[in-house]
């Protein structure tokens, strides 16, 4: 059984993946007010102070997910999180999903996150098939994922209401198959 009770830390040239911890708790309930990142995540839930802080301690002890934080390799600066989640060990497949905050948006530093994510899934653990789903105006995630080699595959019409009007959701996934043509 695959388990994620291991926290690495992954370090590329810009960004840094390190685990989640108490010490975020400050930067994270701080993105969530950032209604941009509400909007481009599809957030509608609201969240109180002691379920963030339940949460943060809580990162460590998670064996069937992996919760990294985003930070700039260079001053330790938060700049967002990612996780990658909903292992089906039967299918050998797994969610991943990414939030960056306004420091870390428009920077070009989410390719280097998943890269760094990307990589030790494959290189580490017995997973095939690596999948996500982004709204249809997020136009810089998808073509973020593209670039480091997520592949479209398919439409969840209409999946989000945002302020009164609907929004697609873009399925798309990285399989073991296209992570070793591409590295």
């Amino acid at each position: 059984m695959t388990s994620f009770a291991h926290k690495p830390t992954l370090v590329g040239p810009r960004v840094t993946l390190r685990p989640i911890g108490p010490e975020d708790f400050e930067e994270l309930w701080a993105d969530l007010g950032d209604q941009e990142a509400r909007r481009l995540t599809g957030t509608h839930a609201e969240f109180t102070k002691e379920q963030i802080e339940r949460w943060v301690r809580s990162r460590a002890a998670q064996s069937d997910r992996l919760d990294l934080a985003v930070t700039d390799s260079a001053s330790g600066e938060w700049l967002g999180e990612l996780a990658i989640l909903d292992w089906d060990p039967d299918n050998r497949s797994c969610g991943f999903r990414i939030a960056l905050s306004a420091r870390g948006r428009g920077r070009g530093l989410g390719p280097e996150a998943m890269v760094l994510v990307t990589d030790h899934v494959f290189e580490h653990l017995p997973i095939n098939r690596i999948g996500l789903e982004v709204f249809d105006f997020n136009t810089r995630a998808i073509a973020a994922y593209e670039r480091v080699g997520f592949v479209r595959e398919g439409v969840l019409r209409q999946a989000l209401c945002w302020e009164g009007a609907y929004h697609d959701a873009i399925v798309m996934s990285m399989i073991r198959q296209d992570w070793l043509q591409l590295r």
